[in-house]
């Protein structure tokens, strides 16, 4: 893969880092010497570009330091750019997972991210290493873009301190970049509608742009999905949460479940020489009540019981294995939600004022559903109690129109006139019983409306009685 393929690709890195790295090659493909003192002194730091192997530390716990931008091999870029080869650090994770000393891995990350070249492969096995050693990531200073892509592969990830700026999970490509001579003249020669979609030589095109889109977005939903599985999350969450493009800052990375808590490098060295085994398992991304407002960020994350958080100042210490570590309360109550949390509170209580009203009225709406003539003032009554639900209501109703047949068809019994005995009947019949043409009186009705005809039920109730009293 060549130089140039490289920088004009799509990068999963913060965009500032990208427009520098891109000016330093600019002058380096006009034929420009790079001056490497030069360039370490504008940015007022030696470059990091010797790639680092792990360290093995006591307790069998590897550490393998990340720094700089990401490329897919050393080179030139790693040497001008400083940073890490993707395809070194997979080397040496796979190292230490085969090395019988080592039972656990620390991957020290502190990265704006870098090209999209070798970091899926990256992610991918450390994923894979991680179920055979336990492998945690922790940041002490960034963990943006195709860092936190394959960072977040690790069965859990911490950030030192409130400083640490993790996130930026997006895809970025640039076509403004050409490293010809000004007023050069380049002729292409292509075949094929897409060769030369998005030509440096020439300006870019509706279609050209449309094209590069593609690619970009293409590469952000396989760095979602990425993520998502690293999570134990669904894609949808890693949108909603954490994957807007946006850099989160110490305990907002905690509250959007890109980062399972705090802890340095050596606190987690510690935690891992002590009992590796905790962290054999891989940690679910948990967020904080009400997610991560527009501007600020809640205080206190909701984290998951199960999940052991190290803090800076509580790593165990080897001369004193049994000491208790002290955790913070996680339960968060009524008058500490609304003191502490003063906008998020009064946003939950409009959403459960509105979810309740919303309810109300589709029970008042499904009551009012099962009313019936007569039973008003019973309607009226269980939409007012506030607690009858709408299947409730229709049994009530059913019950009472039933006891309204029931009286009814008594009354016009008691009203109906004796039958006139035939001339060879030796006694009056029997007088017919009011539960008798209660039942008859359902009986008609429901045949009428299996006829597609309506009838009242008084008129079925005389109906009834009439026919019972001729039999």
């Amino acid at each position: 893969m060549k130089l140039l393929d490289i920088l004009t690709s799509a990068w999963a890195i913060q965009p500032d880092k990208l427009q520098e790295i891109q000016a330093i090659y600019a002058a380096h493909f006009r034929g420009e010497k790079i001056d490497i003192e030069a360039i370490e002194a504008r940015l007022n730091r030696p470059l990091a570009n010797e790639q680092q192997e792990y360290e093995l530390r006591e307790g069998g716990v590897a550490v393998l330091a990340i720094d700089g931008v990401i490329a897919p091999k050393a080179n030139l870029f790693t040497r001008v750019s400083g940073g890490a080869s993707a395809q070194l650090m997979t080397k040496q994770i796979e190292s230490a997972i085969a090395d019988p000393r080592v039972r656990s891995m620390v991957l020290a990350i502190d990265s704006p991210g870098g090209s999209v070249f070798g970091t899926p492969e990256l992610a991918a096995a450390i994923h894979e290493l991680s179920a055979r050693k336990p492998i945690v990531a922790v940041s002490e200073g960034t963990l943006a873009s195709a860092a936190y892509w394959f960072g977040s592969a690790a069965n859990a990830v911490f950030v030192s301190g409130p400083t640490v700026q993790v996130g930026s999970i997006g895809v970025v490509a640039t076509h403004d970049y050409s490293p010809r001579a000004p007023g050069a003249i380049t002729t292409e020669i292509t075949a094929g509608r897409y060769k030369r979609m998005a030509s440096g030589s020439a300006p870019l095109t509706e279609e050209g742009k449309a094209y590069m889109q593609a690619q970009v977005d293409h590469l952000y939903s396989v760095f979602v999905d990425a993520v998502a599985t690293h999570r134990g999350v669904t894609a949808d969450e890693v949108l909603e949460h954490m994957a807007d493009g946006r850099v989160f800052i110490g305990q907002q990375a905690i509250d959007a479940g890109l980062v399972d808590g705090v802890s340095t490098v050596d606190a987690t060295v510690e935690k891992l020489a002590s009992n590796p085994s905790q962290f054999a398992k891989r940690s679910k991304a948990v967020f904080a009540l009400g997610g991560i407002p527009v501007a600020g960020a809640v205080d206190a994350p909701v984290h998951d019981p199960s999940q052991t958080v190290i803090s800076a100042g509580d790593a165990p210490n080897h001369n004193d294995t049994e000491k208790e570590i002290s955790m913070p309360d996680p339960t968060i109550s009524r008058e500490s939600l609304e003191r502490d949390h003063t906008a998020l509170f009064a946003q939950l209580r409009t959403e459960f004022i509105q979810a309740g009203a919303t309810a109300e009225r589709e029970r008042i709406l499904g009551i009012e559903a099962h009313a019936m003539p007569g039973h008003e003032t019973l309607i009226a009554a269980l939409k007012a109690d506030g607690k009858t639900n709408p299947d409730q209501a229709a049994a009530q109703v059913l019950a009472a129109e039933k006891g309204k047949l029931k009286a009814t068809a008594a009354a016009l019994a008691a009203d109906a006139p004796a039958p006139v005995p035939a001339a060879n009947e030796a006694a009056p019949a029997a007088k017919p019983q009011a539960n008798d043409i209660a039942t008859r009186t359902s009986a008609i009705v429901t045949e009428a409306k299996a006829a597609g005809r309506d009838i009242s039920y008084a008129v079925a109730a005389g109906q009834a009685a009439r026919e019972l009293a001729i039999k």
